[in-house]
């Protein structure tokens, strides 16, 4: 039987490696919805395959997404739409607040149409300075004050109380870095790439010394269809990245090394807010439902850094 699925956000870096993957299975049929304002035709899949189609529209907009969700029944549902990148949510705030309205349409709509279950797209944003490390999806305290954080949190609240009430089963995600060939230009990974590429000097903002790990695209991906196809992990919650954390500074020594590249080092003023100084997940569920160790990040800059030379 036929799997109707609906991808919002689907034209972004995750969203449409998620579609890029599950149309690769004759039996599924997906829907991407994105409203371009970050995302871009350039990531949806290839025309040969005939079971997706693109609409665009704004999940924040209860007409455009009950038009859709009304004419289709939907078997799950990826709710991956949102404002993101640090420097753009803390630029946009209210932006980032009318996404509430975007999860609450999703689940009003997913509870009365029969969906069997919505996977959404939190981040390790929520957990803000960390006060234990690893960071555990349910020992680590959610502490962040940023509204792109707090509308997380919010989300997944609306998630928990709607299984509660109404039965709709959830799966939450928190994305920690994951970095790819189509993710755009103003996240590290791609910048320092490109920078080191175009021979220009590679520009970190504040010490360097705030850490992060960093998860490829493939890894994500197949542990978060693993959660749909085996019915892993419904009604909870699982970090998704590497747990392999790093500075910022390692990061960009390790581009200059992969690309053998001559270029200098150059520091910024730091952030005003939202730059935390540590972050690295426990992925101990994530480990259980992959077949294969983790991509390892030199290889995944040897591949994202093939992707751009290749064009």
């Amino acid at each position: 039987m036929r799997k109707e699925i609906l991808i919002t956000g689907g034209a972004g870096n995750v969203g449409g490696a998620l579609a890029r993957n599950l149309i690769l299975d004759a039996d599924i049929r997906v829907t991407i919805l994105d409203n371009l304002s970050t995302g871009s035709i350039s990531k949806l899949p290839d025309s040969k395959y005939k079971n997706w189609n693109f609409i665009n529209a704004d999940v924040n907009n209860f007409g455009d997404i009950s038009a859709i969700m009304t004419s289709v029944n939907f078997d799950y549902v990826f709710h991956y739409a949102a404002v993101v990148g640090v420097e753009r949510t803390l630029l946009n705030p209210k932006s980032v607040l009318n996404d509430i309205d975007g999860i609450k349409n999703i689940l009003d709509l997913s509870k009365n149409t029969g969906v069997k279950r919505v996977f959404f797209s939190s981040s390790s944003e929520v957990y803000g300075e960390p006060v234990e490390i690893p960071q555990t999806e349910h020992g680590t305290p959610l502490n962040s004050r940023l509204p792109y954080a707090i509308v997380k949190n919010v989300s997944e609240a609306y998630l928990r109380s709607y299984q509660q009430m109404y039965g709709l089963n959830y799966t939450i995600f928190r994305f920690f870095n994951t970095y790819g060939p189509l993710q755009s230009d103003d996240f590290v990974i791609t910048k320092f790439i490109k920078q080191a590429m175009n021979e220009e000097d590679i520009t970190i903002n504040g010490t360097g010394l705030q850490t992060r790990t960093f998860c490829y695209i493939d890894d994500n991906i197949e542990a978060t269809t693993n959660c749909m196809n085996d019915d892993y992990y419904i009604n909870d919650v699982l970090n998704i990245g590497s747990d392999h954390e790093m500075t910022i500074l390692e990061l960009a020594q390790l581009v200059i090394k992969v690309l053998d590249s001559k270029v200098n080092i150059v520091h910024q003023p730091a952030l005003k807010e939202g730059d935390m100084m540590r972050r690295q997940p426990d992925i101990t569920k994530m480990k259980t439902i992959m077949d294969r160790d983790l991509i390892s990040l030199e290889d995944g800059i040897k591949r994202v850094y093939l992707n751009f030379k290749n064009g």
